[in-house]
C-alpha cells in the first residue's frame, strides 16, 4: 500500500505567519489611526481655547466702552476692572494671562492674551487684539 501525502505537509506553519503578519499590519493601522485621532483632539482643544480667548478680548472691548465717557468725549481705560477681568476669564482658559494697554492718546488700546499650550502643542498660544474708540485719552 501507498500512502498519500497531504498538500500541507510542505507548508506547516506558513498560514500562521501569514495570520502573524495581517496582525501586525492591521496593529499598525490601528496606530496610526488613533495618532490621527489624538491630533484631531488637540486641533479641537486649541481651537476651543482660541475661541475663548477671542470672546475675552471683545469682553475687555466691552468693558472699556462701559468706562467711555461720553459727555466728556474720553475714554479712561479698565483701570479698577483688569484684574477682575483676567480672573474671570482665567477659569475658561487655563495660564491665561492679560493685558490692555493704551497705545496713544487716541484711545487706541492693544490687548494681548497669552495662555498655557495643550500639551504636544507647538509654541505659545497668543492672540493680540486692537481697539479704538472715539475721543482722547484725559
Amino acid at each position: 500500500m501507498r500512502k498519500e501525502r497531504c498538500a500541507f505537509s510542505q507548508q506547516s506553519g506558513f498560514s500562521l505567519i501569514e495570520a502573524l503578519v495581517a496582525l501586525l499590519v492591521l496593529s499598525i493601522g490601528l496606530l496610526g489611526a488613533a495618532a490621527m485621532q489624538l491630533k484631531a483632539l488637540q486641533g479641537a482643544q486649541s481651537g476651543y481655547q482660541r475661541a475663548v480667548a477671542s470672546l475675552a478680548a471683545q469682553d475687555a472691548v466691552e468693558r472699556l466702552w462701559a468706562q467711555f465717557d461720553s459727555e466728556h468725549n474720553e475714554c479712561h481705560g479698565l483701570a479698577g476692572e483688569a484684574a477682575e477681568w483676567e480672573q474671570l476669564w482665567q477659569d475658561s482658559i487655563p495660564g491665561l494671562s492679560g493685558t490692555v494697554e493704551s497705545a496713544t492718546d487716541d484711545c487706541t488700546f492693544h490687548i494681548v492674551l497669552a495662555w498655557e499650550a495643550s500639551p504636544g502643542s507647538a509654541g505659545e498660544p497668543r492672540l493680540a487684539y486692537t481697539a479704538k474708540l472715539p475721543g482722547s485719552r484725559p
